[in-house]
């Protein structure tokens, strides 16, 4: 999970999300639209039984207020919850397993902020199965193949590798920046990355505010996407003075077509 602010828990449940799925949250900045949620959500947790360990990596200034709240809120939960400070300065791997890794993004905000890339790992490929049927392959044998072995037939034939499989999936990759103001260089953290969520606070008429609140316009957002050779651009965090999103989205897609707008409940196939 990406930043917890209130309503979180409500959101989760509307999504028919398992709490229990939810390995590690991350905190980009100690606004409390980005962190309020997290000490109710971490009781939740608790009170719903869950065993298995958590992960909360967040600005090092978070640290002793998260030490001092724990025992006063989250006494006697269940499961063991690691603190993870980061430097919101330096980009560094705050996340790795067999299938993903998390690097930080260092942001400019008015507190130290950072964003996450989220990269999936290569995967094998895929088994084609008319060839595994065709050629009476046991099944024993598929895991091999996806290795990159042949497979010798009962008669001495042997059957290429690259005849019994399809290339993989590309390894698909998310890059979360969240509070900001437009950093011309941030593009070269994430490179063809395959979703950018970037805020997009106002448009350029009010470019100004923008600057002095450390926030980004929509046109600004889409210059990242465009220098990163993003696939998708995912614009949010609106300026209350919008009734109508629309002109933000308009304003992003005169730069980069592929721009959506982040609503709740949304659910996007990232490629």
């Amino acid at each position: 999970m990406v930043d917890c602010a209130e309503g979180t828990q409500m959101q989760l449940m509307r999504a028919k999300i398992n709490f229990n799925k939810i390995k590690a949250v991350f905190i980009s900045h100690l606004h409390g639209d980005h962190c309020f949620g997290l000490l109710g959500l971490i009781s939740s947790f608790g009170l719903l039984g869950r065993t298995a360990p958590l992960l909360v990596a967040a600005p090092k200034q978070l640290e002793p207020i998260f030490h001092q709240a724990m025992p006063l809120f989250c006494a006697n939960l269940g499961y063991d919850v690691e603190f993870m400070p980061l430097d919101t300065k330096k980009a560094a791997v705050v996340y790795d397993d067999r299938t993903l890794s998390v690097t930080t993004i260092p942001l400019m905000h008015r507190v130290p902020c950072c964003g996450f890339l989220f990269q999936e790992k290569p995967t094998l490929p895929h088994i084609r199965r008319d060839m595994i049927d065709c050629y009476d392959i046991p099944t024993s044998q598929i895991n091999n193949i996806k290795m990159g072995a042949d497979w010798v037939a009962d008669d001495g034939t042997v059957v290429p590798n690259g005849q019994l499989v399809t290339p993989a999936d590309p390894p698909r990759s998310f890059a979360y920046c969240s509070d900001t103001k437009y950093i011309p260089t941030l593009h070269q953290r994430f490179p063809n990355v395959s979703l950018l969520y970037h805020e997009s606070t106002y448009d350029q008429s009010y470019e100004a505010l923008a600057e002095k609140y450390f926030h980004s316009t929509a046109a600004q957002a889409a210059m990242v996407a465009r220098d990163a050779g993003a696939s998708q651009l995912m614009i949010g965090h609106y300026s209350s003075r919008f009734n109508d999103e629309q002109v933000l989205l308009d304003e992003a897609k005169a730069i980069f077509p592929n721009t959506i707008l982040a609503q709740e409940g949304l659910v996007v196939d990232v490629r």
